[in-house]
């Protein structure tokens, strides 16, 4: 099946398959979203009979939704100041203000925090 005989509503259907598959095994592969994401293809080409490229198109929409569901929380830079980050998440409407001392005390200095520190 290519993305050419796939109806609208088909690609949709398919697309939040894409989605829970990817939702269920993303811990599993917390540091490895290429294995994910190929894991997924080949669920989809399996399952559905698609093309690798239409299972590509449809696992990269996917991919998409599901990180703009993970990072759905924003920085809002009109509100925040030089000492202040205003965070905001735009669904809940929820909004919290963090000291900028906060952020560089518990993540940016913290003793098991290498990586952040090689950027």
């Amino acid at each position: 099946m290519t993305s050419a005989h796939l109806a609208e509503d088909d690609e949709q259907q398919i697309q939040a398959s894409a989605l829970t598959f990817l939702r269920k095994f993303q811990p599993q592969h917390p540091e490895s979203d290429q294995i994910l994401f190929c894991k997924t293809v080949n669920y989809l080409v399996s399952v559905y009979a698609l093309s690798v490229p239409a299972a590509q198109k449809l696992v990269s929409r996917a991919y998409g939704e599901l990180k703009i569901i993970d990072e759905r929380c924003r920085l809002d830079l009109d509100a925040s100041t030089e000492h202040l980050a205003v965070i905001t998440d735009p669904e809940s409407g929820m909004t919290w203000a963090v000291p900028i001392k906060a952020i560089v005390e518990r993540v940016i200095e913290a003793p098991d925090n290498c990586r952040m520190r090689l950027v």
